[in-house]
């Protein structure tokens, strides 16, 4: 009996997936169209699920690699490197199919929209403030979970979010205002050079409007999307997105209309009412029925999943090159060394004024702060095998060293007023209540100050948090988390000094339920609430203090935990370092002038005069699983510290502009635009040692600008004939170690061209070793059309003729600055190159 040719891997995709296809009835064809798609059994086929996410490694599936989170990863400016942990993530998915055949080999991932606004709530998902830099990060982290192989993919990456995504706050009802200038030129270059290059098989499509349409209905920006793709391009919802287009953005008058709107708009896949297709079913049922949807437009939808699962080998069979991963291939040995590697690389040394680094083997060491043996995970983030914070890092690191951590947190007993009786925790945290007669060990809480009032309590009977998400409240969570966080407080302080704990979680305060003492969190106003008799038992910052002047050096450790103040569903409230992170830094800085600043964070903070005495300061993301392996190994000058900022740090929050607000140009916003000095700017990062730039050269000094065209030119070109700018730049290591150096070339467009321009605009660079005095020439090459400009006055002949593309990319004749240096802020060295008018 001959095989079906959808499972024949001579065909190619597309006649595969026709063929599958044209055996299935209607009814079958449109339950494909809803995330959770049934079983066929008739034919043998599997229920399929859209979407497994693998953000920075498999998350959401059990224990897996848990590698630095994107801005971290981008911080390593190595695609090789980035490319290697894709590989990794797509290999543990794979796994995780192994042991559970509907884990999706549908990856939603990368993140591609640009961090445009540090205030962004997952500014930790995305890559850079460029917009080029993020597709070609994104492009290298969505081919390594694609795999090199020929035919099957590993994983089939979706990008996210298409389009003009990023703020949170009300993200399903703003409109992103943008005009054709910030589409095609901050905006749909992020898409582009994956989906270009073949390694994106899928996009998901924002919650927000743009230009006052909803992102999910707008057919001519995703058939621009499609138009680059060497293949099809599954399109997804976001999570709820059917919904919201009727019931938040009001855009359509039911769901039958809005099915209709959206699937003619170019998606592919409802991902809506979780695993219930039902509704969606009925939804396109209705919109066929009323003549809004023809079964062509499902079909054309449901053969771009279809081709989507072929790409996958999901019906090769033995043919299948990736069918022997098993789940022995989570936390593999390497996998292990690349997070390691991967941590260490991405570590910024920002400032080194105090030339505390590289560290001298110290005799004491004291690792002080909320971060300083904690290490963190996100939402998007897998369980990892294991943990090792800072302190244990550098406690393996130097090994004769006596290590003292100290979190900054109080100690303190809470006594409830009403009854008398100290706050204590049960066993193992399964009860909390108000039975304590003394302040002992059960009735002790360190309270930890996250910044903004917010507050959590770590018991010490238990090691655990105190939770509000039970009835009565528990003492049992590991850690921050969820969707919905229940384990922060905030306290209010009443005229007579005693407290009243809100849980944020809930909005209720927290109670003292009478006789049995139980506390439960069901309070509705603050007069519900319990008066509790708050007594520090042991100073925080007193116990940073005496670590601090005891030991040889002192690490403070500070940073945000990634589910608060920032994430998901919540931008953050400003772009301060919060004070009882400053506070912890003067309790150590003025005991020790041996002080590292050490912050650990998912996103640039403004530090403030407070800080100014940090002499040195190193910036991680949240690394995962070896954060503290690889931060003591660029602390300890193991590794030299290679990190460089992908995203730029603001001296004020006024540098960043408006979170709503698109035009980055009209708000002189990102280094594109910017003309103040930025704290710490893009691209910057110190090495130990001194990197001199001694010149730029260029091969030819004039160029004929390109003709005018719809096309981004990518950061790298993928093909070596459009680098026909080509430059030399002159770097020296003038001092005694190893340097790791980013050299970096802008182009600077002169001031009076009609059309105004970014004022620099990063168009290559390159990752070179410099060994103790050797000079090095560094050959770097772009293509010119990587200085083009939108012109709404120009047509290109031959164009879609929409509203997309009214106007196009133009390079402008003029005397451009090519210069180089460490960074977008530090630019010493240059060449004029000459442009002249090109065809039109």
């Amino acid at each position: 009996m001959t095989a079906e040719p959808f499972r024949d891997t001579s065909l190619t995709v597309a006649q595969r997936a026709q063929d599958l296809l044209s055996r299935l009835t209607a009814d079958e064809r449109i339950a494909m169209l809803h995330q959770a798609a049934p079983a066929v059994e008739r034919l043998q086929v599997s229920a399929f699920h859209t979407g497994c996410e693998a953000l920075h490694g498999a998350a959401w599936l059990g224990t897996a690699t848990v590698f630095p989170q994107p801005v971290g990863m981008a911080a390593t400016w190595d695609v090789d490197l980035i490319e290697r942990i894709g590989e990794v993530a797509a290999t543990e998915v794979r796994a995780k199919r192994a042991e559970n055949p509907l884990v999706s080999l549908n990856v939603w991932a990368p993140v591609v929209n640009t961090l445009r606004h540090p205030a962004w709530g997952r500014n930790e998902e995305g890559y850079s403030e460029d917009p080029h830099v993020t597709g070609h990060f994104g492009a290298a982290y969505s081919q390594g979970l694609r795999g090199r192989h020929e035919r099957v993919w590993r994983t089939v990456p979706a990008l996210k979010h298409f389009l003009g995504y990023s703020n949170e706050t009300d993200r399903s009802a703003t409109s992103s205002e943008m005009s054709l200038r910030t589409l095609h030129e901050e905006e749909l270059p992020a898409f582009r050079d994956a989906i270009e290059r073949g390694v994106a098989g899928g996009m998901m499509l924002a919650y927000n409007q743009v230009n006052g349409t909803p992102a999910h209905t707008q057919p001519e920006l995703v058939d621009e999307a499609r138009s680059w793709a060497p293949g099809s391009l599954a399109v997804v919802s976001d999570a709820g997105a059917p919904t919201f287009v009727v019931k938040v953005q009001r855009a359509q008058p039911d769901h039958e209309h809005a099915a209709a709107a959206l699937v003619r708009s170019g998606m592919d896949s409802f991902t809506d009412d979780g695993a219930d297709a039902e509704p969606t079913i009925a939804h396109v049922r209705g919109a066929l029925e009323a003549g809004l949807l023809t079964q062509e437009d499902v079909d054309r939808a449901v053969a771009r999943v279809l081709e989507m699962r072929v790409r996958s080998g999901e019906f090769d069979g033995a043919d299948d090159p990736y069918a022997g991963i098993t789940a022995d291939d989570i936390d593999a040995p390497a996998s292990r060394a690349l997070a390691r590697e991967a941590v260490a690389s991405s570590v910024v040394v920002l400032r080194n004024d105090a030339a505390l680094l590289p560290l001298a083997a110290p005799a004491s060491v004291a690792v002080v702060g909320p971060l300083a043996d904690l290490v963190l995970t996100d939402w998007y983030a897998g369980t990892p095998p294991y943990a090792v914070g800072i302190a244990q890092g550098l406690g393996a690191r130097y090994p004769s060293a006596a290590v003292r951590v100290e979190t900054g947190a109080d100690t303190i007993a809470l006594r409830d007023l009403a009854s008398g009786r100290y706050v204590a925790a049960g066993h193992g945290g399964a009860a909390v209540d108000a039975s304590a007669d003394a302040a002992g060990e059960a009735a002790l809480w360190d309270l930890t100050d996250w910044g903004d009032g917010i507050l959590t309590l770590r018991s010490h009977a238990s090691g655990r948090l105190l939770t509000g998400g039970a009835w009565p409240m528990r003492a049992d969570a590991d850690r921050v988390g969820g969707w919905v966080v229940q384990e922060t407080f905030r306290k209010h302080v009443h005229a007579d000094g005693s407290w009243s704990l809100l849980h944020l979680g809930s909005g209720r305060w927290v109670k003292v339920s009478r006789e049995v003492g139980l506390l439960v969190a069901e309070g509705v106003t603050v007069g519900d609430a319990s008066r509790f008799a708050a007594r520090v038992i042991r100073s925080g910052q007193a116990a940073v203090a005496e670590a601090a002047a005891e030991a040889d050096v002192v690490i403070v450790a500070v940073g945000n935990d990634p589910h608060l103040s920032g994430r998901e569903t919540e931008d953050r409230p400003h772009l301060m370092l919060p004070e009882s992170a400053v506070a912890v830094w003067r309790a150590a800085r003025e005991q020790n002038a041996n002080a590292v600043l050490a912050i650990v964070s998912s996103y640039p903070y403004v530090l403030g005069e407070g800080m100014a005495d940090a002499g040195t300061i190193v910036w991680s993301s949240h690394g995962g699983q070896e954060l503290g392996n690889g931060v003591a190994d660029v602390l300890s000058g193991d590794v030299p510290p290679s990190g460089r900022l992908a995203q730029s740090w603001p001296t004020d929050a006024a540098q960043a502009g408006d979170l709503f607000d698109y035009d980055t140009l009209r708000q002189r916003a990102t280094y594109r635009h910017q003309p103040s000095p930025y704290a710490f700017a893009f691209g910057h990062g110190l090495t130990l040692s001194e990197v001199a730039y001694l010149g730029v050269t260029l091969d030819d000094s004039a160029v004929e600008a390109p003709a005018p065209s719809h096309r981004h030119a990518p950061l790298v070109a993928t093909d070596p004939s459009d680098a026909s700018v080509r430059t030399t730049v002159r770097v020296a290591n003038r001092g005694a170690r190893v340097a790791e150096e980013l050299v970096q070339l802008y182009a600077l467009a002169p001031s009076d061209l009609p059309i105004p321009t970014p004022r620099r605009v990063l168009v290559g660079y390159r990752r070179v070793r410099l060994e103790p005095g050797e000079e090095r020439d560094v050959e770097i090459g772009f293509d010119p059309a990587r200085l083009a400009v939108w012109d709404d006055g120009i047509r290109v002949e031959g164009a879609v003729d929409d509203w997309l593309h009214q106007g196009a990319l133009r390079v402008q004749a003029g005397a451009y600055r090519v210069a180089a240096g460490p960074s977008a802020d530090d630019l010493a060295v240059g060449a004029v190159l000459q442009v002249t008018e090109g065809g039109v």
